[in-house]
């Protein structure tokens, strides 16, 4: 293979926006002549999942249904991926391992180990509760995080703001950096004019992305607000709600079209390391109104309006303020528009090369200087 060229072993789960991001970033790499080896856990492809992933040239694909760390009960599964991660890697023989999952940096692996922090349980409870996770229910869970991420030849996160909760949960790492996710534009912006309608993404009982804050508002709102996601927690039971419309589980074409008619969309967040579904919605034009929270804020500078997340009233207010100022709601979306143009997939895919070539020269050089050699320059310097 080419010295510019990677062959990546890739690590996604498929119940969250890491497979979009995974995707993405796979496409990327394969326009560059990457091969990507995608391995998939969490749970089984859905039909449109398999098919995105077959359509990109490159791209072998390795499904399985290993829980992931954060999933109940899930360490007898975890080690079992992690021998089946080695079987895959023994296959593929890539030059670099990209981990997007944290329980599986520490595995004796014979090639760099990439690791992107896309969220974590011990920061996402102290964003939601207020307070550190329970030990007794997660001290296995910051064990494996942290001698995963300790034992990574380099960890990714998509926002300073993620990094630095990763090493405020875990320690210091040894080497570490940024890169912005990116997503390719596939909703239409359709104009001015706009639907009356306010669109949020994502699971309603989610208390990161806090989407029922919008819904306890939305009867105090003159326009209806629309959900597109899981309406039905885990534990059963229908959800109405009044000025709510459930749009359920949309498929992406399908919600790109959602995206295109929305006037505003809100993502009142406690939590959102990135926030994939805002990038999306700046793209096609909508107004932002968002968590007032240190990722969000970094993201979208002044492209965005924010609010605390506990705060319904000033949800309410911002809201009314862009419904009742059209030209407002053109200003901000405006914003939104030109702040997203920085989150492309090009940007993506040209820092996560760079970092394959680095870890790749890396351990390059790690092998080919001879353990003497390596000591007498160490006493030289020394003295």
């Amino acid at each position: 293979m080419a010295a510019d060229r990677h062959r990546v072993l890739m690590t996604a789960d498929t119940v969250g926006g890491v497979w979009q991001y995974a995707l993405e970033l796979a496409q990327g790499l394969s326009t560059c002549g990457d091969q990507i080896a995608l391995a998939t856990m969490g749970g089984p492809l859905t039909r449109e999942q398999r098919r995105d992933a077959e359509a990109i040239d490159g791209l072998s694909l390795y499904p399985s249904n290993h829980k992931l760390a954060w999933m109940q009960s899930p360490w007898v599964d975890v080690d079992r991926a992690g021998d089946w991660l080695l079987e895959v890697a023994a296959q593929v023989r890539p030059s670099v391992v990209h981990l997007n999952d944290y329980s599986h940096g520490d595995l004796p692996w014979d090639a760099p180990v990439l690791m992107t922090g896309h969220s974590c349980v011990l920061s996402w409870w102290q964003a939601v509760h207020g307070e550190p996770a329970p030990r007794a229910d997660w001290d296995r869970y910051r064990s494996r995080v942290h001698d995963g991420l300790h034992a990574a030849d380099l960890v990714v996160a998509p926002t300073q703001a993620m990094l630095t909760a990763l090493i405020r949960h875990y320690g210091p790492l040894p080497s570490a950096r940024v890169i912005a996710n990116g997503r390719s534009r596939h909703a239409l912006v359709t104009g001015p004019e706009r639907e009356p309608l306010i669109l949020a993404a994502g699971r309603l009982w989610d208390e990161g992305k806090n989407i029922a804050a919008l819904a306890d508002v939305a009867p105090r709102l003159p326009w209806p607000v629309c959900v597109a996601g899981q309406a039905r927690h885990p534990d059963g039971g229908a959800t109405q709600l009044p000025n709510v419309r459930l749009l359920g589980c949309l498929a992406s074409e399908e919600l790109d079209r959602w995206f295109a008619r929305a006037a505003i969309y809100a993502l009142p967040a406690r939590y959102e390391p990135f926030g994939l579904s805002a990038l999306e919605a700046a793209q096609a034009g909508c107004a932002l109104v968002l968590g007032d929270i240190d990722s969000l804020r970094e993201v979208w500078g002044d492209a965005a309006l924010f609010v605390a997340p506990d705060d319904r009233d000033a949800l309410t207010a911002t809201l009314q303020r862009l419904i009742d100022d059209a030209s407002l709601r053109e200003d901000y979306a405006r914003r939104a528009r030109l702040r997203a143009a920085r989150y492309t997939p090009a940007a993506m895919v040209n820092g996560y090369r760079r970092a394959y070539t680095g870890l790749s020269l890396q351990r390059g050089l790690e092998r080919w200087v001879p353990p003497r050699a390596a000591r007498d320059f160490t006493a030289g310097a020394a003295r």
